[in-house]
């Protein structure tokens, strides 16, 4: 099964009255390119987050959004920092030896003095294994996202797939007729157009035209190419980057189709294949 790059997952659990919300977004990229919002109370458990997505992704960009809250109604208490509270009293004395007339700090500005007040805090090792369940948890979600919308792009392409196969069936059996008739109508133009001409060298021009306007090649490279994407597809795993490979060879047959095409029906089917090749390229441009 391939597999997307664009997925969602979202994860919350409660630890200690506080509640950890993990989310991951994936779009798609090149390579894996990993973006983290973490507060930076939680900024410890980034390498643990950064290996379990590693370990599970090989390509997309990737956005974790991890949150730490207090659940609302849970019991809190307070701690002041006694250490920085004699801090804050031998600078106020300092200030006022200096400067006499200063008003001293009040109870309300020394409470929201950055550091004073701690607030209960989760365990470190409690916090750790949490937010690897909540990784794990989402991981496995956003897994199962991508993989649900990578099998809907291989339905799309697939179906792209047997309109190309009907293209190169409708094309080949004309192959032949349509040499033949240009080798007739080129054999008499030269013939009108150069009277002094051999037949030797009639047939060699003819022969010549023949091999340019031949699609025969073409056509079974596409055949080949369409095998080939079909393969990948049921092969599933990182195949993104070996379709895009398969969609500009067949790009490039399709166009040498078109330029070779000697009838109508011809280059309408050829430029059938290169919409078709185009809309399964945006697609693969989306396979992990």
């Amino acid at each position: 099964m391939v597999h997307s790059m664009t997925g969602f997952a979202v994860q919350s659990r409660d630890v200690a009255g506080t509640q950890i919300s993990f989310e991951l977004r994936s779009v798609n990229s090149r390579f894996l390119d990993l973006f983290f919002r973490v507060g930076e109370d939680l900024r410890t458990t980034e390498p643990v987050i950064r290996e379990l997505i590693t370990a599970r992704l090989k390509r997309g960009k990737v956005e974790c959004r991890l949150n730490l809250q207090q659940r609302s109604g849970a019991e809190r208490s307070l701690a002041v920092n006694a250490e920085l509270l004699d801090q804050l009293a031998g600078a106020q004395q300092s200030v006022r030896e200096r400067f006499p007339e200063a008003g001293g700090l009040s109870v309300g500005e020394i409470l929201r003095w950055p550091g004073v007040l701690a607030e209960d805090a989760v365990d470190s090792d409690a916090l750790q294994a949490a937010v690897a369940e909540l990784a794990r948890a989402a991981l496995d979600e956003l897994v199962a996202s991508r993989a649900r919308e990578g099998e809907k792009l291989a339905v799309m392409i697939r179906e792209r797939l047997v309109r190309m196969r009907e293209l190169v069936a409708l094309v080949e059996p004309r192959v032949p007729q349509i040499v033949a008739e240009h080798q007739e109508r080129l054999a008499a133009r030269l013939r009108d157009a150069a009277a002094s001409l051999d037949e030797d060298r009639i047939r060699q021009e003819v022969a010549m035209f023949a091999q340019r306007v031949d699609v025969a090649e073409e056509l079974n490279r596409l055949v080949a190419h369409i095998e080939e994407v079909d393969r990948v597809l049921a092969k599933g795993g990182t195949a993104g980057k070996r379709l895009d490979f398969l969609m500009q060879e067949l790009n490039r047959e399709a166009n040498t189709l078109a330029s070779k095409s000697a009838a109508s029906d011809v280059s309408g089917a050829a430029m059938e294949m290169k919409v078709l090749i185009e809309q399964m390229r945006e697609q693969v441009q989306n396979i992990e």
